[in-house]
């Protein structure tokens, strides 16, 4: 059984821009008279899909959408909102589009990474790098789509009042040359410049540490403006989310640990200097 089974992970929660077309589709359905079950029988689906797409926790295929605009007379709308939908998925994979908006309001974030900067801390150049290693590969139109919705969450930083935001990288994280040394160059930074703000703290794990409470994995956490907890972590494409409090608790405490055990933020922000031969 993996850590992620151990902390009771909650399933995937439904895909917001998903979640849109599915109350349209309900809607639209319910005015009609129709049951899922006579619609389904209509349009060739089983009733567990069509549930699944009107909560959106399924894509509804075209095909799916052009019944669904033929039976409930739609009259070109759920075309419209599959519209949406197309340029939301260059922006983002599905699984990622709800933590996106929950980042926007979220009152403190802290970040556990292992293999890369995290995405609010990439530069352009480096973020554009990683995305065109993607296998399999991205086309340059969803490449530099998803470039520029990395940048914008950036504004995170500039919000006032501002949350309350905590980094802790891997030593080897500042040694990977993504797209070139150059590019890893202005990463280092940008690491050193955003590490500087106030409400920012950023920290190094040195790869010499022989106890290390990291080893499940990366892992966000995340507090919302309403104040609910949550974690986050993301694996293969697929993300898991961590909302009962025991499984989040469990995560704070290996956060915190891991946290004691990295470089201070003086100490790393120190280590890139002379990472960039400033020390």
């Amino acid at each position: 059984m993996t850590d992620i089974e151990d902390l009771d992970a909650d399933e995937g929660t439904p895909d917001p821009v998903h979640r849109v077309l599915g109350k349209q589709i309900k809607h639209l359905r319910e005015q009609a008279g129709l049951t899922q079950t006579e619609f389904g029988r209509q349009a060739g689906y089983g009733t567990d899909l069509v549930s699944s797409v009107e909560r959106g926790r399924r894509a509804a295929k075209p095909q799916f959408i052009d019944a669904a605009e033929r039976i409930l007379d739609a009259r070109g709308l759920l075309k419209a909102v599959e519209e949406d939908i197309d340029k939301a998925r260059l922006r983002y994979p599905a699984f990622f589009r709800e933590f996106a908006r929950l980042e926007t309001e979220a009152v403190e974030l802290h970040e556990y990474a292992t293999m890369v900067v995290p995405g609010l801390l990439q530069t352009e150049e480096y973020a554009r790098a990683l995305y065109r290693m993607r296998r399999p590969l991205l086309d340059e139109e969803t490449v530099e789509a998803r470039v520029a919705a990395r940048l914008a969450r950036q504004q995170i930083f500039s919000r006032w009042p501002p949350p309350t935001l905590s980094f802790v990288l891997e030593e080897v994280v500042l040694q990977r040359p993504f797209g070139s040394a150059d590019v890893l160059r202005g990463q280092l930074r940008q690491l050193l410049a955003l590490g500087r703000m106030r409400h920012v703290e950023l920290q190094v794990m040195p790869t010499k540490r022989s106890d290390h409470p990291g080893v499940a994995g990366p892992v966000i956490l995340l507090e919302t403006r309403e104040g609910q907890n949550l974690a986050y972590a993301e694996a293969q494409g697929r993300n898991v989310w961590f909302t009962k409090r025991e499984a989040v608790r469990t995560v704070e405490s290996r956060y915190g640990i891991i946290r004691a055990q990295a470089l201070t933020p003086d100490e790393s922000l120190g280590l890139i200097e002379t990472l960039l031969g400033e020390g």
